[in-house]
């Protein structure tokens, strides 16, 4: 097998994960929304650092990190959050505060998706999982 072969397969397997992803998100969205959450911004950057879902829940703004998975054989998804990915997360959450005025109640949740085929998957939501 040649080095192109091996960047081939490194590249689909990019594209599966970010097309997984991004089906995730949107599970995440619906999901956040029939829970009678607002969204306030998908996807906000700032450095670095992303949150995937800004919503408010009531007064509460509510920062939202969504970790999707094919299969959770051998971990939750929503325990992939690691204390750099926690670190990101903060900081984008001051500069959104920053940016839009919010200088009250906040909470980061954590939103873990398995994608168990086509139309099937599991949500699994923890509120104030970190501060």
């Amino acid at each position: 097998m040649n080095f192109n072969y091996f960047l081939i397969l490194i590249l689909n397997n990019m594209a599966k994960h970010n097309e997984l992803g991004k089906l995730g998100e949107a599970i995440a969205k619906e999901f956040l929304e029939q829970k009678g959450y607002r969204i306030e911004a998908l996807n906000y950057r700032t450095g670095r650092a992303e949150l995937d879902i800004v919503a408010k829940d009531g007064e509460t703004l509510v920062f939202v990190e969504v970790k999707t998975r094919s299969d959770d054989f051998l971990f939750d998804p929503e325990k992939a959050m690691t204390e750099k990915k926690e670190t990101l997360m903060r900081n984008a959450a001051v500069a959104y505060m920053r940016a839009t005025g919010h200088d009250w109640a906040i909470r980061f949740d954590v939103i873990g998706i398995v994608v168990r085929g086509e139309d099937r998957y599991e949500v699994r939501h923890g509120e104030d999982v970190f501060f």
